[in-house]
């Protein structure tokens, strides 16, 4: 189980959160378990219930994503996790370039817990839809608090404006499936 502590980019501070930390839970041929947790949840906004389907734009509000880059070459891909349940998944041919829908053979499956002080978001994502090796990968979250304020978290962020899909960005590593 690895745990990352994520940092909110400098220049678009929180209102409220005071921590949010992401979570590789299990990782097996079937399955990749995520948890992000978020504290000082008291001006948090969670987009309403939507269900389960693919949706595009989902960072616009509270969510949560995860980019994996195989060790060779430039491709990667964004999956993008919302508390709605809403869900997306892309790939691109090198930074910010190529982006396709990436195929899925079944939905990730969400749910997000809210208590009095701290939000938890558990994510389950088939991992036939992952790439197949071991792969640097980006835990972020994009936060939406009251008044429309966002505030985007990363392991580490570039020096410049936060942007998940830097390489900067793939701080943690998912290895490759383990198998049955």
């Amino acid at each position: 189980m690895q745990t990352h502590e994520l940092i909110a980019h400098p220049a678009y501070p929180p209102l409220a959160v005071t921590r949010v930390e992401a979570r590789i839970l299990n990782s097996d041929s079937e399955w990749l378990r995520l948890r992000w947790r978020i504290e000082g949840i008291g001006k948090l906004v969670v987009p309403p219930f939507a269900g389960r389907g693919r949706a595009d734009e989902l960072w616009r509000t509270t969510c949560f994503e995860l980019f994996l880059k195989p060790e060779s070459g430039t491709a990667y891909c964004e999956i993008n996790l919302s508390p709605s349940e809403r869900w997306a998944a892309y790939d691109f041919t090198a930074y910010r370039d190529g982006m396709t829908e990436r195929a899925f053979p079944r939905e990730p499956d969400c749910v997000m817990r809210i208590g009095s002080a701290m939000a938890i978001f558990d994510a389950t994502v088939p991992r036939a839809g992952l790439p197949h090796a071991e792969c640097a990968a980006g835990l972020s979250a994009v936060i939406e608090e009251q008044g429309g304020v966002k505030s985007y978290w990363a392991i580490v962020h570039p020096e410049r404006g936060p942007d998940f899909h830097h390489d900067t960005c793939f701080a943690a590593r998912l290895a490759a499936p383990a198998t049955a």
